[in-house]
């Protein structure tokens, strides 16, 4: 009803971090403390399951679940639907190896956000980083085949089998990510891009970082 659709192709739980019920995305108590709320993942997604069986929603997926809270959905009893997708930041400094190759034997579809790196703002990114978009090794592999530091990086997840999903306000760049299926990047190019892996994150999310279902404490 909110969205004023009779139906959606995908519907996905962003976060496995529940917070107090209302109106407010995010509440906090007067102190500025946020209002967490105890709810079980496996009853959520029933609810889920609830949208889809009742057509108003085609597949079901998530987003930063990490394997444990994947497999708590998996192997949830009389599990009807299991998610299609898992929509975590992926890119050349973050590559995901442990958390893609599970989610291929599950075929869960891993969806990238971040997939260019993100924004500098300090107030919520992780700087430890630098600009991805920088990086020597993607400059000139860029160069090679005549396209941008960011089109190699979306290329690159392409290959592998991610789905990425580039965020820009500017039509220029959006025609540009676009722009992204008519080269192939060569194996040794590949393997160099996979060894630019930092294993750091951009979007940390710290700030709840002691909800009981934070899911970056786990390896992957």
């Amino acid at each position: 009803m909110t969205l004023q659709l009779d139906y959606v192709d995908l519907y996905i739980v962003e976060m496995p971090t529940a917070f107090k019920p209302g109106d407010t995305f995010y509440p906090r108590d007067t102190n500025g403390k946020w209002l967490y709320h105890e709810t079980d993942l496996c009853a959520t997604w029933e609810a889920l399951e609830a949208c889809k069986d009742a057509g108003l929603v085609k597949s079901l997926g998530v987003s930063n679940f990490n394997k444990r809270q994947l497999e708590l959905i998996l192997n949830k009893p009389g599990l009807k639907h299991k998610p299609v997708s898992n929509q975590v930041e992926c890119h050349p400094y973050f590559t995901q190896p442990k958390l893609l190759e599970y989610c291929r034997k599950n075929e869960i579809v891993i969806v990238a956000y971040s997939p260019l790196g993100t924004c500098r703002d300090a107030s919520w990114v992780n700087l430890k980083c630098p600009p991805l978009l920088e990086d020597e090794l993607l400059v000139s592999i860029a160069k090679k085949y005549n396209k941008t530091s960011a089109q190699v990086c979306l290329r690159f997840n392409v290959q592998r089998g991610v789905v990425v999903i580039p965020k820009s306000f500017n039509p220029a760049r959006i025609k540009e990510n676009f722009k992204i299926f008519d080269f192939s990047l060569s194996e040794a190019d590949m393997k160099a891009i996979e060894g630019l892996n930092k294993n750091i994150r951009f979007v940390e999310l710290v700030m709840w970082s002691d909800h009981p279902e934070y899911p970056f404490h786990d390896d992957f």
